[in-house]
């Protein structure tokens, strides 16, 4: 069958990929491991990125998907999480296995992120990124993305783990369509 995102690495992950989901999301984000990759948040948050009641929620949520991005084997190497929200998908979680970044995967992902928006009958992709992840939003910014001007505290508790200092999100915003 012809994948809806001109990928047929990428498809739309369900219940049996959540405990894959949360291994491939904190190995990216948190711990030693993740700092093989270039998208860690080691040295500014403690604690786990997700556990597996929130992907759960991410996956049954009306109007929300995961993508997920899988090898010649079928092995979970990337992800990204979409929600459509009135006339835009906000777009969050990006995830590439460490060892695999900077090899297209995540331009991938975002491609198909595109295309899924499209589908919906959106013509804006939203995200939030923590503010001093520079090289992160450089990144986005090199895909189309740019600041809108507007911040949003970064949350209290442990919703995304620990910080280790003031954070705050900027908001990335992209027209497609």
């Amino acid at each position: 069958m012809q994948s809806p995102f001109n990928n047929p690495s990428i498809s739309i992950a369900g219940s049996k990929d959540i405990d894959e989901l949360v291994t491939l999301v904190n190995s990216a984000y948190r711990g030693e491991g993740s700092k093989k990759g270039w998208t860690t948040e080691a040295s500014l948050l403690d604690g786990i990125r997700v556990n597996q009641e929130a992907v759960e929620k991410q996956i049954t949520t009306p109007g929300a998907v995961i993508l997920k991005y899988t090898d010649e084997s079928g092995s979970l190497i990337g992800c990204v999480y979409l929600q459509k929200q009135g006339a835009h998908i906000y777009l969050g979680m990006l995830t590439v296995s460490p060892g695999l970044q900077a090899k297209g995967i995540g331009k991938q992902l975002l491609a198909a992120s595109e295309i899924y928006a499209v589908q919906q009958g959106c013509g804006m992709i939203t995200m939030t990124v923590i503010s001093v992840r520079e090289e992160l939003i450089a990144w986005y910014k090199r895909h189309g993305y740019r600041a809108n001007g507007e911040t949003r505290p970064f949350p209290k508790g442990q919703e995304f783990g620990i910080p280790k200092q003031d954070l705050e999100f900027i908001v990335l915003e992209k027209q497609i369509g």
